[in-house]
């Protein structure tokens, strides 16, 4: 994992419009067209960053190469918390729950679930207000499809391993790849899966029933 890769984090994009129900491009130049203000939207809010987002993302690059883990992704969440209020800051496990119905009318009602560290702290950046990161250790993984289009591919590949950033942020991201999915799916002849639209993904950082739980070093 380099550290010039992680380094690259997501600042909210402004007046971004999800365009899920837009219509799939039926030749190649449409398609071309937007394929490249897509990858350069991303890659400009990828490339974005807070003094709070790089120091936060810094302790947790130093944790990893200082440590040798070969647990469970939850124990790893658990032991950068620890790590995260050893060095002073207020770190906490978030395990989010929901439910969601799938279906026309809805027959099926599933239970979601999803953990993440959750940081708040000062950004100097900011005027010195009280912001509250989302920390990912396994962000891009979330947005993994089968047999994705080039374009899908390209955009994946632009996310970082381990995200850093506000609410905002995300919500910029989840629009944007939520709805490059489903056009993704279209072009390969597949429906959009319940799970990967938009509010089922926002859900798993954003859920209203959000619980925290914090560690202190015994």
């Amino acid at each position: 994992m380099g550290s010039s890769e992680e380094e690259k984090l997501i600042q909210m994009v402004t007046d971004f419009i999800e365009s899920e129900g837009s219509p799939i491009p039926t030749s190649p130049k449409p398609q071309k067209t937007q394929h490249k203000p897509t990858i350069s939207t991303l890659q400009d809010v990828v490339m974005r960053v807070t003094n709070a987002e790089t120091l936060i993302l810094e302790k947790i690059l130093i944790y990893l190469r200082d440590m040798e883990f070969t647990g469970e992704a939850k124990n790893l969440k658990k032991l950068i918390v620890l790590k995260l209020v050893r060095d002073g800051f207020e770190a906490s496990l978030c395990i989010t729950s929901w439910f969601a119905n799938f279906g026309r009318p809805s027959v099926f009602k599933f239970r979601g679930d999803y953990e993440y560290v959750d940081v708040m702290m000062t950004d100097l950046s900011h005027g010195g207000e009280a912001v509250r990161l989302i920390v990912d250790m396994d962000f891009r993984s979330q947005f993994e499809l089968a047999r994705p289009t080039s374009t899908y591919s390209d955009l994946l590949t632009s996310l970082p391993s381990i995200f850093v950033g506000t609410e905002e942020k995300l919500v910029s991201i989840l629009s944007l790849l939520c709805s490059a999915a489903k056009q993704s799916l279209r072009e390969r002849g597949l429906h959009m899966p319940p799970w990967r639209k938009a509010n089922y993904m926002q859900s798993k950082w954003l859920s209203y029933n959000c619980k925290k739980i914090t560690f202190t070093n015994s």
